[in-house]
């Protein structure tokens, strides 16, 4: 079974209190695929297997933008920000040199700038993975791996659910924030141009998001775990971590004790199955004694 983390900026705090959950009812993932700072949150997992929240938790509560998207180091003109503040976070997780060192399989997600291509990064330099699929364009430098120019994943895959599909998942968890990981609400159509942007991001977002899971799990078993949170803060404002944990803990527990899976489909909320398990098809794997 394979956990997909999605991506979202400082809304990853929620994916610590996923994260909380799955620990608290012993699951451990035979992969993990990660994008953004997904891949970030998701490395940190494979490395600690059962022991990470923890961990993700200080770091979330503690962390403040200055920190992270620092003022002051450019490092090229690629990117609005240096990559410093990224990379000594990346230098404090207590992670291994290369990803194959890491105690769970992981793949993080990239884009090929050039071409446009997805790119799986399953092996190799870790920190130089973790700073391509967290280059979010414009904001943070590409990143040179092998040969390619490498940016945020989340552009082409903001939950990577077929990565994992191609890596051969039996079954995914997956951990999305954000607005993007629920149906947007119908508004007032903006007029501005800052918020036509974002309504039309948002939008697009949310659209890439539901034709990789509706595809997936046609095939596979697709647990979308909620966050239960409503209101989402600024994708800049560190301030919120630890009610974005505490929320997304509860909500989460509360969806995987009552979770029943039968088969392939799409299971989020209360939503039933999108594609019904044939008769006597036995679940693919558990949660904590929860049948998926």
């Amino acid at each position: 079974m394979a956990v997909v983390v999605g991506g979202g900026g400082v809304l990853g705090a929620a994916e610590v209190g996923i994260g909380y959950a799955l620990e608290q009812r012993g699951f451990v993932p035979d992969l993990i695929v990660g994008t953004s700072v997904g891949a970030l949150n998701g490395a940190i997992a494979a490395a600690h297997p059962g022991t990470a929240a923890p961990w993700l938790a200080h770091v979330w509560t503690h962390a403040r933008r200055r920190e992270v998207f620092p003022l002051g180091y450019l490092s090229s003109r690629a990117g609005v920000f240096g990559d410093r503040g990224l990379r000594r976070l990346i230098a404090q997780a207590g992670l291994p040199p290369r990803i194959e060192q890491l105690e769970v399989p992981f793949t993080a997600v990239a884009m090929d700038l050039a071409t446009g291509a997805e790119t799986l990064l399953d092996h190799g330099d870790l920190a130089s993975a973790l700073l391509a699929s967290a280059a979010i364009p414009g904001v943070l430098p590409p990143v040179d791996r092998d040969g390619r120019t490498l940016v945020d994943g989340g552009v082409i895959a903001f939950v990577p659910v077929r990565a994992a599909l191609q890596a051969g998942a039996a079954s995914v968890v997956v951990v999305s924030t954000g607005p993007t990981s629920r149906p947007p609400r119908p508004i007032i159509t903006p007029m501005r141009a800052g918020a036509v942007a974002a309504r039309a991001a948002l939008l697009l977002l949310h659209h890439q998001i539901e034709r990789d899971l509706r595809e997936v799990s046609e095939r596979i078993p697709t647990v979308v775990v909620p966050t239960g949170i409503e209101a989402w803060p600024a994708p800049w404002d560190f301030g919120h971590a630890q009610r974005l944990i505490d929320t997304a803990t509860l909500a989460a527990g509360r969806f995987l004790d009552g979770l029943h899976v039968t088969g392939p489909g799409l299971y989020r909320g209360d939503a039933p199955p999108a594609v019904p398990a044939g008769p006597g098809q036995a679940p693919a794997a558990s949660i904590g004694g929860v049948g998926l």
